[in-house]
């Protein structure tokens, strides 16, 4: 009773298999030691390249080498170009691949590295991109990326806005393109399980939501300090209007932590979105709400002590603390499921003892994020977490988001994407972009 996949088609003209005359004009030419009869150091055997995907990264800093690691973990692809606007990452980025790529003991000459995207999307050989910059970046490169006919990777949050998370999905499909959203949790065996769990009523319907994560944005006003050399400080702002540098959003390659560009409301949502686009989007999958969403919000207020979302259903979801950080708790008419990473509990306990067995419902199963958008790509079909489930469990975080911003109840059509009657509000579902980077939305 597994999930059908859905097919979307594909233009006759691409190519996802590339050949060997091709992959020469790529300027990156990973060999395989299986073209000379050799194996894995894990025994299994390595793809010709005539099989391998190309992949170009845009973003090259602490997220984007750690992707890069997992992409190239699955010996299906090739990296054939990057671009960052930051050269000192770039390098390190180059400096990563080559060194994952010596591990395996498989070889490749230069990578195209670019400081402007536009230029990695030209490229031909290129068959899908990993988007893994700030966020205030998703929705134009991702919207671009498609209309390049590339197929997309892109890290979640899915987008900074309602708007632009929509713009994106009209792309993907306009384009037949393939998009997955970094949420991995959705291919982690204890999150899927919770789901299945929830989905099958072992512990009754749900009557209340707990999602414990980080606190909303704040406006950015941190010092201004000197620009450091090699960061194009325009090209890092891209659609956003100038706003001095700090180190806190671009911090050196020798601090290997993320940057704090996730605290500030101009490039990212806070913890709201953070954490939230995971622990939300665990709660929208239990509730198979993966093409809609909540139908009200209620700001911290009298009546309601802690950030308040309704669903159509009566099912209510709050986003507040309570003992697991970064975590939901699932209250249902006959138990409890409380689920972080790496752990899982269940009031009664026998209930995560269950076995789901054939007769009972199941989600779409992935065991590796990479690979399942790998296999997306090459079988037409929808991943795991498609930009329209990215992009409605973003909308769950922004509206949360202008709820503590406004300080008021608002209403939310979740079909039509908008505040009933409420121009305001309204109004903060999409945001400026400069005409150079702007997007249709």
């Amino acid at each position: 009773m597994s999930e059908k996949k859905e097919r979307i088609p594909v233009e006759n003209s691409r190519r996802y298999f590339i050949k060997q005359s091709a992959a020469a004009l790529a300027g990156f030419i990973i060999v395989p030691r299986s073209v000379l009869g050799g194996n894995r150091p894990d025994g299994s055997k390595y793809l010709a390249p005539s099989d391998a995907i190309s992949l170009g990264f845009i973003g090259c800093g602490k997220q984007g080498r750690i992707l890069s690691n997992y992409f190239l973990g699955t010996n299906e692809i090739r990296i054939v170009s990057i671009s960052e606007v930051y050269k000192d990452k770039s390098e390190l980025m180059v400096k990563t691949i080559k060194s994952n790529l010596e591990k395996n003991k498989q070889t490749g000459n230069d990578i195209g590295v670019y400081n402007d995207y536009r230029e990695l999307l030209s490229r031909k050989d290129i068959d899908a991109v990993i988007i893994a910059t700030p966020d205030h970046w998703h929705g134009a490169m991702a919207v671009k990326a498609a209309e390049a006919g590339k197929d997309i990777y892109c890290e979640k949050p899915l987008t900074l806005t309602v708007r632009e998370g929509r713009a994106m999905v009209n792309a993907t499909r306009k384009f037949n393109r393939v998009c997955q959203t970094g949420s991995m949790q959705r291919s982690w065996k204890e999150f899927r399980q919770a789901v299945e769990l929830i989905r099958n009523g072992f512990i009754g319907e749900i009557k209340s939501i707990k999602v414990n994560v980080g606190p909303p944005p704040v406006a950015y006003d941190l010092a201004e300090e000197p620009v450091p050399g090699g960061l194009d400080w325009n090209k890092w702002l891209g659609p956003n209007e100038f706003k001095p540098f700090n180190a806190e959003l671009a911090p050196p390659i020798t601090k290997d932590v993320y940057p704090n560009w996730r605290k500030y409301k101009e490039f990212g949502g806070g913890g709201m979105t953070d954490w939230g686009a995971h622990m939300f989007d665990i709660a929208q999958w239990a509730l198979d709400m993966d093409e809609s969403g909540p139908v009200e919000i209620f700001a911290p207020d009298a009546d309601h002590p802690v950030l308040t979302y309704k669903y159509k259903n009566g099912i209510i979801m709050t986003h507040e603390k309570w003992e697991w950080n970064n975590a939901v708790l699932f209250v249902g008419t006959e138990g409890e499921l409380r689920i972080a990473r790496g752990r899982l509990e269940t009031t009664p306990a026998s209930v995560k003892e269950i076995t789901i067995g054939d007769t009972h419902k199941h989600v779409y199963k992935s065991e590796n994020h990479y690979k399942d958008f790998l296999n997306a790509m090459r079988t037409r079909t929808k991943p795991v977490c498609d930009v329209e489930t990215g992009h409605r469990t973003a909308t769950v975080c922004n509206i949360g988001n202008i709820a503590y911003q406004l300080k008021r109840p608002l209403k939310w059509d979740p079909k039509e994407e908008e505040f009933s009657k409420d121009a305001e509000a309204n109004a903060l579902l999409g945001r400026p972009m400069l005409n150079e980077w702007a997007i249709k939305i």
